[in-house]
C-alpha cells in the first residue's frame, strides 16, 4: 500500500500559481494529468454534490471561506475520506489515491495559512472602525469651522483709516489719532505707502521722519518712538505705481489719564512736498504671532490635502476662511470686495477660456488621432512615447504658458495611454513635471518669470550703461541651464520609474480570469472534507483552479512577450486606425484657426505695447469666438468639461496666499534670506546669495504658491543688488529666483498651477492621482533639477562671472 501511494504521488503534476501581479519569466508548459489520476464527473452529479454540500455545511464556515474547525480536525477527518470507484448516473470516476488527496489538502492548508497570516487580513479595518474614524474627522472639522466662524464674526468689516498726507522741509504735519484712547488693543499697526527707497535701512540725504507722541490734558507732548525711512533721492514724487509700502507696529504705552490722546508728527528733509498714503489700525497682543499662526494654517491645509482627508478644494477653502478669521481677530477683517480683490482673475480667465476651447476641440477626435500618430512614431515602444511626450511638453511650455500646454496635452496623453493600455497617471505626472521645467526657459513660459521680467526696475537695471534684463537676455541665460536640467531630469525620471508598472495593472481578460480563479478557489476552501462526496467536489474544484491558473500563466506570458516584442506594432496600428479618426473636419479647421490665433496673440501681448489685453482676456475672447463660429448647440455639455472644482480651488488658494502675505509669512521668508546673505564674508557673498535664493525659492514654492512668493521676493533681490555694502550683481539673483520658483513648483501637487490643472483633468477622465503619488516623483525631481541649476549658476556667475 505504501508503494502504491508513492507511485501515485509521482503522477501528480506540480501546479503552482504566480503571485498576483507578477509576470512569468519563462514559457509555460501545460501540465498533463495521468489517466489514473483524472476525475471525470458529469455536470449533473457535480451540481447535485455542490447543492448537498452547501445545504449540509452552510453554517460551518465563515463568509470569507475560512473553516471553523482546526487544522488537526480537518486532517483527522481527511483520513476517512478515501473514496471508491463509482459509476452512478453514467459518470466515470477512477480511483484517486489517498496521497493525491493529501497533496490537495496540504495545498489548501497552505493557502488558508497564507491568507490568515497576511497583514492585510490581520489588520483589516472593520466597517465600524471606519465609520468611527469618519465621524471623528467630521466632528473635528465641523468644530474647527465653527471656531473659525466665531472669530470671523467677532469684528466688523474694516476699511481702515486711509489718509493722503503731504509734508516738506518747511511744512511738517501732525496727525492726531482721535480714536486710539477708546481702544483696548495695545498695538498700533500702520502702513506708509509712498516714494520710499527699497532699502529701508539705507542712508539717504532725504528721509521721512515720524514720531509717536502722547498728549496729556495740559497739552504737553511726550515722544514715545521716533522712526525714519529713506526717500528716493531723485524725483521723490514719482508715479504711484512705483511707490513702496512700509508696515510696522508700535506698542502703545498705557496711560491713566482718559483725556490723553495719541498723535504722530511727520517731517522730512526734502524741500518740495512729499505725498504719501497713511493708514492704521489697532491690534491685540496676539498679533505679534501672526507669522507663526500663518505657518500653522499653511501646514494644516497641507495635512488635509496630503492625507486626502477632504477634497483639496475644500481644504483650500477652509484655509482661506481660517486666514480671514485670523485677520478679523486682528481687526483687519476685509470687506467682501476686498476678499474678491485677492483673487487673480487673469489666471482664472485663462483657465476657463482654454478649458472651453479644449472642450470643443475634443469633439473633433483630434486628440485620439494625435495619440495614434504618436504610437506610429514611437513604433509601440513605451519609453520612446514617454520621451516624446516629455520633450514635446517641455519645448511647447517654453513658448506657451505651461497651464495652456497641459490643458492641450492632457486629453491627448490620456487617449494615447488608453490606446496602448498604459497607466495615464505615471505618464501625466512625468509630462507636467517636464512642462514646468521647460516653462522655466523663457519669460512667458511660467507665471513667476512673467512677474520677474515685467518689473520695471529689473528691465531698467544697469541703465544707462546697460539695457537691463531683456526678454532675449533672460531667455539666453535660462535656456542654457534648462537644457542641462531637462537631461538630468530625464535620467532621474528613468531611475524613479525603474520599478513602476507603466502599463495598467492587468488587461480586462487577465482581470476577469483572476476573478474567476478567486471564485473557484474560495468555493474549494469553503468545503470541509467529511465524506467521499466532499472530497470529490473539492478535488474537482481544485483541478479547475489549476487549469485556470495555467491559462492565466499562458496569458500573462503572452502579455509580457507583447510588451517586449514591438515588431507587431504595424498590425496594431492598422487595427486601431479605423477606430481613431477625425470625426468632424470642419470643426477641426475652426478650432485650429482659433487656437493658432490665440497662441499668436499670447506672444504678441508680450511684445506689442499697443495691445491692451492680457492673456486672460485673450483666452476668454477666443473661447467666445469659437462658441460662435462652431455653432455649439449643447452648451451645457461643453460647460461640463470645464473643471469648476479646479477653478474654485485656485480662487481659494489665491485668497489663502494673499492672507498669508498680509500676516507677514511671505515677507518673513524673504527678509530672512536677506539677513543671512548680509552675515556672509564679502568674497563668498555672491555664492551664498545664489545658493540661498535658489534653494529657499525652490523649497518655498513647493509648499506655497510661487506667484505671491515671487512677487514678495522681487523687491528683496532688487534691494540686495542696490545695497552698496553687499555689492551684488542683479542678474545672478534674478536667475536664481527664476530657477528656484519655477523648478520648485514640481515639489508637490499644489506647487504649480499646471500640476493642479493636470490632476483635475485626470480625475475627470477617471485616472486620479493623489498628493502623495505626485510628491513621491515630483519632490526628488525638484531636488535633482534644482541641484543641476545650482551647479550651472555657480559655474557661470561665481566662477566665470558671466554678469553685466
Amino acid at each position: 500500500m505504501q508503494d502504491h501511494k508513492q507511485e501515485m504521488a509521482g503522477t501528480i503534476p506540480q501546479l503552482h500559481s504566480l503571485p498576483v501581479g507578477e509576470k512569468p519569466s519563462s514559457p509555460p508548459s501545460t501540465p498533463t494529468i495521468d489517466e489514473d489520476a483524472e476525475l471525470k464527473t458529469s455536470a449533473t452529479e457535480t451540481t447535485n454534490l455542490l447543492e448537498q454540500h452547501h445545504e449540509k455545511f452552510k453554517n460551518k464556515y465563515t463568509e470569507d471561506g475560512y473553516i471553523l474547525e482546526s487544522k488537526d480536525e480537518m486532517d483527522s477527518e481527511a483520513l476517512h475520506s478515501a473514496y471508491q470507484p463509482d459509476t452512478q448516473n453514467g459518470g466515470v470516476r477512477k480511483q484517486r489515491s489517498q496521497s493525491q488527496l493529501s497533496l490537495l489538502e496540504e495545498e489548501m492548508d497552505q493557502y488558508n495559512t497564507k491568507r490568515k497570516e497576511s497583514p492585510l487580513v490581520n489588520f483589516k479595518m472593520t466597517e465600524r472602525t471606519k465609520n468611527y474614524l469618519v465621524l471623528t474627522k467630521i466632528a473635528i472639522l465641523f468644530a474647527a469651522f465653527i471656531t473659525i466662524i466665531v472669530f470671523f464674526s467677532i469684528n466688523e468689516e474694516v476699511e481702515g483709516h486711509h489718509d493722503v498726507l503731504a509734508v516738506s522741509e518747511s511744512l511738517p504735519y501732525f496727525y492726531e489719532f482721535t480714536d486710539l484712547h477708546e481702544s483696548t488693543d495695545p498695538i498700533l499697526k500702520f502702513n506708509i505707502h509712498g516714494p520710499l527707497d527699497k532699502e529701508f535701512e539705507s542712508n539717504s540725504i532725504y528721509n521721512l521722519n515720524f514720531t509717536l507722541f502722547i498728549s496729556n490734558w495740559s497739552g504737553t507732548q511726550i515722544p514715545v518712538k521716533t522712526m525714519s525711512l529713506p526717500l528716493r533721492e531723485a524725483e521723490p514724487d514719482t508715479n504711484t505705481e512705483e511707490w513702496i509700502e512700509y508696515t510696522s507696529r508700535i506698542d502703545l504705552p498705557q496711560v491713566s489719564d482718559p483725556n490723553s490722546t495719541y498723535g504722530m508728527l511727520f517731517e522730512t528733509s526734502v524741500p518740495d512736498l512729499v505725498t504719501f498714503n497713511f493708514d492704521y489700525n489697532t491690534q491685540p497682543k496676539s498679533s505679534e504671532l501672526d507669522v507663526l499662526i500663518g505657518l500653522i494654517i499653511l501646514v494644516l491645509v497641507y495635512v488635509l490635502i496630503g492625507f486626502e482627508l477632504v477634497h483639496r478644494t475644500v481644504a483650500a477653502m477652509l484655509g482661506a476662511f481660517a486666514v480671514l478669521a485670523v485677520m478679523s481677530a486682528f481687526n483687519e477683517r476685509p470687506t467682501l470686495e476686498g476678499v474678491m480683490a485677492m483673487i487673480d482673475y487673469e489666471t482664472l480667465a485663462l483657465l476657463w477660456g482654454m478649458m472651453t476651447i479644449v472642450g470643443i476641440f475634443s469633439e473633433t477626435g483630434f486628440f485620439e488621432w494625435c495619440a495614434l500618430q504618436s504610437y506610429k512614431i514611437a513604433k509601440g515602444k513605451v519609453w520612446t512615447l514617454i520621451t516624446l511626450l516629455c520633450v514635446f511638453a517641455g519645448v511647447v511650455s517654453a513658448f506657451l504658458d505651461n497651464v495652456t500646454t497641459i490643458l492641450l496635452l492632457t486629453p491627448v496623453t490620456i487617449s494615447l495611454c488608453e490606446v496602448l493600455h498604459l497607466d495615464p497617471r505615471h505618464v501625466l505626472i512625468a509630462e507636467v513635471i517636464f512642462s514646468n521645467i521647460g516653462g522655466t526657459a523663457t519669460a512667458v513660459g511660467d507665471p513667476p518669470n512673467v512677474i520677474i521680467i515685467s518689473n520695471s526696475d529689473i528691465q531698467d537695471a544697469g541703465y544707462p550703461h546697460h539695457n537691463g534684463i531683456t526678454f532675449t537676455k533672460f531667455t539666453l541665460h535660462m535656456a542654457i541651464g534648462i537644457v542641462f536640467c531637462m537631461i538630468a531630469g530625464y535620467f532621474l525620471l528613468r531611475v524613479l520609474y525603474r520599478n513602476k508598472k507603466l502599463r495598467l495593472q492587468d488587461t480586462p481578460e487577465i482581470t476577469a480570469l483572476k476573478q474567476e480563479i478567486e471564485v473557484w478557489r474560495r468555493s474549494a476552501v469553503s468545503i470541509m472534507v467529511v465524506s467521499r462526496e466532499e472530497s470529490t467536489v473539492k478535488a474537482l474544484l481544485m483541478q479547475k483552479v489549476h487549469q485556470l491558473e495555467t491559462a492565466l500563466h499562458n496569458l500573462e506570458y503572452e502579455e509580457k512577450e507583447a510588451e517586449e516584442n514591438t515588431d507587431g506594432w504595424v498590425e496594431i496600428f492598422n487595427a486601431m486606425k479605423s477606430k481613431y479618426q477625425i470625426r468632424d473636419k470642419t470643426l477641426l479647421i475652426k478650432c485650429g484657426c482659433v487656437l493658432t490665433v490665440t497662441i499668436l496673440m499670447f506672444f504678441a501681448s508680450s511684445f506689442l505695447k499697443n495691445i491692451s489685453l492680457n492673456i486672460g482676456w485673450i483666452a476668454v475672447i477666443a473661447s467666445l469666438v469659437l462658441l460662435i463660429i462652431a455653432d455649439v448647440e449643447d452648451f451645457e455639455s461643453i460647460m461640463h468639461r470645464v473643471e469648476w472644482a479646479t477653478l474654485l480651488f485656485f480662487a481659494a488658494l489665491f485668497i489663502l496666499m494673499e492672507g498669508l502675505t498680509e500676516l507677514g509669512l511671505i515677507d518673513f521668508i524673504g527678509n530672512l534670506v536677506a539677513e543671512l546673505i548680509k552675515d556672509v564674508d564679502e568674497q563668498h557673498r555672491l555664492t551664498v546669495a545664489i545658493v540661498l535664493i535658489l534653494w529657499v525659492s525652490a523649497l518655498a514654492s513647493s509648499f506655497i504658491d510661487n506667484i505671491p512668493f515671487t512677487t514678495a521676493m522681487v523687491p528683496i533681490i532688487i534691494s540686495l543688488s542696490e545695497n552698496e555694502e553687499l555689492d551684488l550683481p542683479l542678474e545672478p539673483l534674478v536667475w536664481s529666483l527664476a530657477f528656484g520658483a519655477c523648478l520648485g513648483g514640481n515639489g508637490t501637487l499644489i506647487g504649480a498651477s499646471a500640476n493642479v490643472v493636470c490632476a483635475g483633468l485626470a480625475q475627470q477622465h477617471g485616472y486620479p492621482f493623489t498628493f502623495i503619488a505626485f510628491t513621491m516623483v515630483g519632490f526628488p525631481m525638484m531636488l535633482g533639477t534644482t541641484f543641476v541649476a545650482m551647479i550651472y549658476l555657480l559655474i557661470c556667475h561665481s566662477a566665470l562671472e558671466w554678469n553685466s
